[in-house]
């Protein structure tokens, strides 16, 4: 009986060393962390400014932070410059309208697509990139010109949080930074509206105190 007894708990000794084994290489792979789920997509809409834009272009360059800008087409002229340094710089252009008249731009599919497509056409002529997204201007849902705009090529973005530079009058800095932070509340990636044309001076100056708010609650900023 000492005989094979002796078998079966050299059996049992390797199958404990095994398990011992693979408990330490499973201790060793590092735990996946959930904060890359942690995500916020910083958006502009009805750009370029001379002003505004720049401002929130030289914050972003110094905090080392890539955005996407809709732009609104017919306000590139004499901004040209400030166009090429959106791409330049490594930010996402994004089709937002050539002309931001909704009674034009919603007369009809077709009608929507001719303004996209227009925008599209000046942010290919002046930085020789080829926009893929797409914002509706004012928002809202439209079926008809969301399925036509992906048979073009191009993906819809909307947005799940405001900074309230457009629905609170005369907010200054503070104000637009606890919108922001109030609105992004649980949302998972936080896709943050912001304008920078030029009546909005008070979004660039709320800017910092956004990207502080975020960097430190462990969100990554990411471009479309």
């Amino acid at each position: 009986m000492q005989r094979r007894f002796i078998p079966a708990v050299l059996l049992f000794v390797t199958l404990l060393l095994i398990l011992a084994g693979l408990g330490a290489r499973m201790n060793a792979v590092p735990v996946i962390s959930f904060a890359a789920e942690k995500e916020i997509y910083l958006t502009f809409d009805d750009g370029p400014s001379t002003s505004v834009t720049e401002k929130v272009l030289d914050i972003l360059k110094e905090e080392n932070i890539k955005a996407t800008f809709f732009i609104v087409s017919d306000r590139v002229q004499g901004r040209e410059k400030t166009l090429r340094r959106i791409a330049a710089e490594g930010h996402t252009l994004g089709v937002h309208s050539k002309t931001h008249v909704y009674s034009e731009i919603y007369s009809s599919a077709g009608a929507l697509l001719k303004d996209a497509e227009a925008c599209a056409e000046t942010i290919r002529r002046v930085t020789g990139i080829n926009p893929r997204v797409y914002r509706f201007p004012g928002g809202g849902e439209h079926p008809a010109s969301a399925k036509l705009l992906r048979q073009h090529g191009y993906r819809i973005v909307g947005w799940n949080a405001v900074c309230g530079d457009e629905e609170i009058r005369g907010a200054d800095a503070e104000t637009l930074y606890s919108s922001a932070v109030e609105t992004a509340k649980g949302k998972r990636p936080v896709v943050l509206l912001m304008h920078d044309s030029a009546t909005h001076r008070a979004t660039a100056e709320a800017l910092p105190l956004i990207i502080e708010h975020f960097r430190a609650e462990g969100y990554t900023f990411s471009a479309f």
